[in-house]
């Protein structure tokens, strides 16, 4: 952000503009030769009452800094910075790693991941949960008090299903010796039965009745499917590299239901409807918020109310973020507009963070019919491929598995996260681990370049600091070259990017801008020789080298994703 922060004080100088404003206006030249930052003239057209292209030649024409000197092209002024006085600025200020702490003193609580008990860890989880702890990362270093839970599902209709089904076909030696997978086939086959047998739906909303009045044998059921299921999350979040301040699932509040309807009720706003009750949204343009069930049992939207009430008054949130999937658009809509119609005039600050589907390799996945991938299948096989590579390419590697396990899960975690979240991503682990492709592997294995360029340095001409100290400062950015330079000014935008991404609640920008300096850090090193005798120009690029890999690796540290030092 340094250079935008630059060329905005410059230019405000000529135009009637705050530098803030001036900077969301600049823009990067087509061509480096053109400059480093261009501002467009259009919005100043009606004000000067001149053309763009005017404008522009006129600011050029009385343009009088000494370091940066200012050139019109059409209706852009374009800027180009002295690189021997600000080459030196910017690389103090990448060695200080400083970001803005714009969220200091506002407390978010983030609701990420949140797996169904008694079904696997399938790929779709992986989605909210690597999206959810990016967030919560980029929140971190932002300044915000963050806070996330795993808001389980454990609780609901599905539960008297799955009794219901286990008191039919229940088979305690299978379900012993594969919990998880048992669970699962006993969900599946209740809803194939259910196609044609009318009694299953009735039996499962009656036991679901039972487990919500507190029947010892529903809860000694439902406590065993629970307890199983933590299980097995538990091992897939240590794989993932993923912690939560607070697992807490929807039956935690169950005795703070009530309390919820009793207000709803006060309030005049529950209603009849076909024996259920409802909150009428008519004028929010959506359909009734279903509260209470015939059978007086509660359902998601109860539970979310209750759930986002204690999030409020217990945990202090200024923010809620709900890092959930698209599909639940309405019922997000549903809730927030309750809450408003309730009163709670901190409604506003309930966002939910959407996401589209993911397909692993074209097929789309569902619990109800068995068709889930387990994540952890993908995550072993992720890892075989990566060690068959690192076999191939580096066969003498220390700590091999490690590496392999690195690279492996960094893989299927870049591979979600470089999408926009909003858009549906179909899987591949084959595209995911290419090394030359837009991928993890292919940042990871720049930042091994990085760490490998630094240890020749230090190994040819003394200590890494030996290699690397400045002696003229004010010279170092002459010696980077051209691609020195623009490898420089992207670092400088680190910033930048965790704003954006933070400000659209978008893990993607973070990726892309990995992708985007370990791309611009490549051709710095294919076309600049970095470890050469003359000390001045070694030095300068071996501290570039070394600014470039920390960038690499804090970046890909936000999206949980670890930078192996050998490759």
């Amino acid at each position: 952000m340094m250079i935008t922060q630059w060329a905005a004080n410059a230019l405000k100088n000529h135009v009637p503009l705050e530098a803030d404003d001036i900077s969301k206006r600049l823009e990067t030249p087509p061509s480096p030769d053109m400059g480093d930052i261009a501002f467009p003239c259009f919005t100043l057209a009606k004000q000067f009452r001149k053309a763009p292209q005017e404008i522009a030649q006129s600011i050029a024409g009385a343009w009088d800094h000494a370091h940066i000197t200012a050139s019109a092209a059409g209706p852009y002024v374009n800027l180009t910075f002295d690189r021997g006085y600000y080459g030196s600025l910017m690389m103090e200020g990448l060695e200080q790693e400083k970001v803005p702490e714009t969220g200091k003193g506002i407390r978010v609580v983030i609701d990420m991941s949140s797996p169904n008990i008694a079904k696997p860890f399938g790929i779709g989880h992986l989605r909210s949960t690597m999206i959810g702890a990016a967030l919560y990362h980029m929140h971190k270093l932002a300044g915000y008090d963050v806070v996330s839970v795993n808001h389980l599902g454990d609780w609901g209709t599905q539960f008297g299903k799955q009794i219901a089904a286990y008191k039919r076909w229940g088979d305690d030696e299978r379900l012993s010796a594969d919990p998880i997978g048992e669970s699962l086939n006993l969900y599946v086959r209740f809803h194939e039965e259910a196609e044609h047998d009318e009694t299953l739906e009735p039996e499962a909303r009656e036991w679901f009745r039972k487990l919500e009045e507190g029947d010892g044998e529903a809860r000694s059921l439902w406590a065993y499917f629970v307890d199983v299921s933590m299980k097995e999350f538990s091992r897939m979040y240590d794989r993932l590299n993923v912690r939560f301040d607070y697992t807490l699932g929807e039956s935690f509040y169950n005795d703070k239901m009530p309390a919820v309807v009793d207000s709803l009720k006060e309030k005049g706003l529950l209603v009849e409807s076909d024996g259920a009750l409802v909150v009428r949204l008519d004028e929010e343009g959506m359909p009734p918020c279903l509260i209470l069930k015939k059978d007086g049992t509660t359902i998601y939207p109860t539970r979310d109310l209750a759930t986002a009430i204690y999030r409020h008054d217990e945990m202090k949130a200024d923010r809620l973020l709900y890092v959930v999937g698209n599909e639940q658009r309405l019922h997000f809509q549903q809730v927030f507009a309750v809450l408003r119609r309730m009163g709670m005039d901190w409604a506003d600050s309930c966002t939910h963070v959407p996401f589209g589907l993911m397909k692993f390799e074209g097929k789309k996945m569902s619990t109800r019919r068995g068709k889930i991938v387990k994540l952890e299948n993908v995550l072993d096989e992720a890892v075989e491929r990566a060690l068959a590579i690192i076999n191939e390419k580096n066969p003498e590697l220390e700590s091999k598995q490690q590496v392999a396990e690195a690279v492996g899960i960094g893989a299927v975690i870049f591979g979600d996260l470089k999408n926009n979240r909003l858009n549906e991503v179909d899987f591949s682990l084959e595209d995911a681990l290419n090394f030359d492709g837009e991928t993890g592997p292919y940042v990871q294995y720049t930042y091994a370049r990085t760490q490998s360029v630094l240890a020749k340095g230090a190994a040819a001409y003394g200590t890494a600091e030996d290699a690397m100290e400045e002696t003229d400062p004010n010279a170092g950015a002459h010696h980077l070259g051209d691609a020195g330079w623009e490898l420089l000014k992207l670092l400088t935008r680190f910033p930048e990017a965790l704003e954006r991404g933070v400000r659209n609640q978008e893990p993607s920008v973070l990726a892309r801008y990995a992708l985007d300096v370990a791309q611009s850090f490549n051709q710095f090193y294919n076309k600049e020789r970095i470890v050469i005798e003359d000390a001045q120009v070694r030095k300068a690029r071996l501290r570039l080298t070394r600014l470039a890999g920390r960038t690499i690796a804090r970046t890909m540290g936000l999206l949980g994703i670890q930078t192996p030092e050998r490759m």
